[in-house]
């Protein structure tokens, strides 16, 4: 159990930057197990294409994330090792007072595998647009962050080899990130790649804090499994998607003869819906119809 000044140190760290990293979590048998389990998928992992865009500096061959089937669904008995992660009381303990009592896992877990030369991930989050589902927010002494990623290393990420990286206290910013940040080109004072090492853990505010990753460098590979937590009444991703449907949300006998634009409030919680049926617009003449939604 962490002593009253260790939380406090790190509630404020927390706060001030947006992300923690607790060292040395994992000892070498937890994280030589969590590498056989991932030993098993490897060869299912697929190089996507190159996404850097114009930026010079996140160059580098496509990025390698694993998106078969759930890890949490390995045959035994390589999935507890991964099971153990999803509860580990590292992750209970701090995620009670980042997202609050009833956090649950919104999706994932996901593998990141970068070989040398990978690419980079453009900087994103801060809240541009502003989404409540991933929004932080701080009052009263406690702390609220509808979307926290909780990082498991297995290998090292030395500071400027590449991996995470992130803008440090991005999630209170008011100004619009700019491109030369988004590309990490030109960024060097804004942008930082922590150091973590194998067995630590890292949180981040995904969502409301810009984040990406550094083009990996190291001989070795980067190996992270990336768990997608949300607060209890936050909706990230998946399965939300399939069941914000009014149809399925409330029943078909409850919809069956609405019109469009009632239709569009009946729609479940999803952050990522898919869907242009649900935005309502009033135009000059008093008339409400629904409307094209864009996140810019």
């Amino acid at each position: 159990m962490k002593d009253e000044k260790a939380n406090r140190r790190e509630r404020y760290f927390w706060d001030l930057t947006g992300y923690l990293v607790v060292r040395g979590v994992l000892n070498a048998e937890d994280i030589a197990s969590a590498n056989v389990a991932i030993d098993t998928v490897l060869e299912q992992i697929p190089t996507r294409d190159m996404r850097t865009g114009d930026s010079r500096f996140l160059q580098g061959t496509g990025a390698r994330w694993y998106s078969g089937q759930n890890l949490l669904n390995l045959p035994q008995p390589h999935c507890e090792p991964l099971r153990n992660l999803l509860v580990h009381p590292t992750v209970v303990s701090r995620l009670n007072w980042m997202c609050g009592p009833g956090f649950r896992l919104d999706h994932g877990p996901q593998f990141n595998n970068a070989v040398k030369g990978t690419e980079g991930l453009r900087m994103h989050g801060a809240g541009e647009p502003h989404r409540e589902f991933v929004a932080y927010h701080h009052q009263d002494g406690e702390s609220y962050c509808g979307g926290v990623t909780v990082t498991w290393n297995l290998t090292d990420c030395p500071a400027g080899g590449g991996g995470f990286a992130c803008v440090p206290g991005s999630h209170k910013s008011q100004f619009r990130m700019p491109r030369s940040v988004r590309d990490s080109d030109e960024a060097e004072e804004a942008i930082i790649q922590p150091e973590i090492m194998a067995g630590d853990v890292l949180f981040f505010m995904d969502g409301a804090q810009t984040h990406g990753s550094h083009p990996w460098r190291n001989d070795h590979e980067r190996r992270s499994i990336l768990y997608k937590y949300a607060a209890r009444a936050a909706t990230r991703g998946v399965p939300s998607r399939e069941l914000c449907e009014p149809e399925t949300y409330w029943g078909e006998e409850t919809v069956a003869e609405m019109s469009a634009v009632e239709r569009a409030v009946m729609f479940g919680p999803a952050s990522a819906p898919g869907s242009d049926e649900m935005f309502l617009e009033v135009d000059a003449d008093g008339a409400v119809f629904l409307r094209k939604f864009s996140r810019v």
